[in-house]
């Protein structure tokens, strides 16, 4: 693991973009929130430096209606692997509203997702709120981390210690 990473966000894993579509389609006609992490890119595979958006985490409390999204801020977690937000407009406009440009200041890409929530029903932006570029990368994800992943025999080895 490198000590040090590049800060740039470089791209976004498809399956990361897929499942916030899907989660901002079932949310509808509420808007979705959440927060963005990335992983180092030459750890997926890409040869180059910088972050690939990989996980979408939703927060517990988040509440929401067709006109905005607000997340409890004591329960976003101290992540050092955070770099943006991502959120719907269930009326389809693509642009940050004010509010939106208020909430933009952890982070360097912050995405909002417009209805009908297709593939390219999307836009990537910066910390001011400026188009930012943000390519699709077809990347394969590391299995997840599970806090549940022991078995049995685990815990036997430890009780008898």
């Amino acid at each position: 693991m490198r000590l040090f990473r590049s800060p740039e966000v470089i791209g976004i894993a498809d399956d990361a973009l897929d499942f916030a579509l899907e989660s901002s389609a079932e949310t509808h006609p509420n808007e979705y929130m959440g927060l963005l992490r990335g992983e180092d890119a030459r750890r997926l595979g890409v040869d180059r430096d910088g972050l690939v958006v990989t996980d979408v985490l939703i927060i517990p409390g988040t509440v929401s209606d067709p006109y905005s999204a607000t997340v409890r801020n004591d329960l976003i977690p101290n992540d050092f692997r955070a770099v943006g937000s991502i959120h719907s407009h269930p009326n389809g406009v693509l642009r940050p509203s004010d509010a939106d440009l208020d909430t933009f200041g952890s982070g360097t890409v912050h995405i909002i997702i417009g209805a009908p929530y297709g593939p390219d029903d999307w836009k990537a932006f910066d910390q001011s709120g400026e188009v930012r570029d943000l390519p699709v990368l077809d990347v394969d994800l590391p299995d997840p981390e599970s806090f549940f992943d022991f078995t049995q025999e685990d815990i036997d080895s430890e009780l008898d210690q």
